[in-house]
C-alpha cells in the first residue's frame, strides 16, 4: 500500500466515525436538540415580560 491509499482510508474512517457520532448523539440525546448550540439549556425563568 502506498501513502496515498493509506491517507484515503484514514480520511474515510474519520468521516465514518464523525457521521456515526452525529447519529448517536441525535438518537440518544438526553434533552433538547443535538446541535449543542447551548440555547436549549438556557434558563429563562427569571425573565419578566413587559406589558404595554
Amino acid at each position: 500500500m502506498d501513502t496515498q491509499t493509506i491517507l484515503v482510508f484514514a480520511i474515510f474512517a474519520l468521516a465514518v466515525f464523525y457521521i456515526s457520532r452525529l447519529v448517536y448523539r441525535s438518537v440518544f440525546a438526553k434533552k433538547g436538540c443535538a446541535s449543542n448550540c447551548g440555547k436549549c439549556a438556557a434558563d429563562f425563568s427569571n425573565i419578566q415580560n413587559e406589558k404595554k
